[in-house]
C-alpha cells in the first residue's frame, strides 16, 4: 500500500531552514553589486563650483537669442514686437545660418506658450532650437 503523506527529507530540514539556504546566493549577490558599487563610484566631498548670480548681470539687459519671450508674452525680434503669425518674415531662414535658432524665454513663460510657440517653429522649418531661460524669482 502507498503511504498518503511523502516521506521526508533526508536531511530532515524544515521548510524555513531550506527557504533560507535558498536566499544565501542571493544575499551574496546583492552585497557583491554593493561593494561593487562602493569601489567603482569614487566619493569625493568636492564641491561644485557657485554658478554666477543672474542679478549681477543686470535686469534689463536681453539675452542673446534670435527670438525673445518677455515676461508679457510678447515676441520680440531685434528688439522689435512681432506676432506668432509674422514670425516667419521676422526671423532668420532655418536653413541660411546653419545654426539652431536661439529663443529666450522668460522664467514667467508657461509651457502652454511654448508648446505653442515651438508648434510654430516646427512648421516654418526650424528643426534646431535651443531654449534660453533664467529661473522665475
Amino acid at each position: 500500500m502507498t503511504p498518503l503523506t511523502p516521506e521526508p527529507f533526508e536531511d530532515s530540514k524544515s521548510l524555513l531552514e531550506r527557504v533560507e539556504d535558498s536566499l544565501l546566493p542571493l544575499i551574496n549577490l546583492v552585497f557583491l553589486l554593493l561593494m561593487f558599487f562602493i569601489v567603482a563610484g569614487q566619493l569625493t566631498d568636492t564641491i561644485l563650483p557657485e554658478l554666477p548670480e543672474m542679478a549681477a548681470q543686470g535686469a534689463d539687459e536681453q539675452p542673446e537669442a534670435d527670438l525673445v519671450v518677455s515676461d508679457r508674452g510678447q515676441f520680440l525680434v531685434a528688439n522689435e514686437p512681432v506676432t506668432l503669425e509674422t514670425l516667419g518674415d521676422a526671423l532668420p531662414r532655418p536653413d541660411d545660418t546653419g545654426e539652431p535658432l536661439r529663443v529666450g524665454a522668460a522664467g514667467v513663460t508657461s509651457m502652454s506658450e511654448l508648446e505653442r510657440l515651438f508648434r510654430t517653429l516646427e512648421a516654418l522649418g526650424y528643426s534646431e532650437v535651443i531654449l534660453l531661460t533664467e529661473p522665475a524669482e
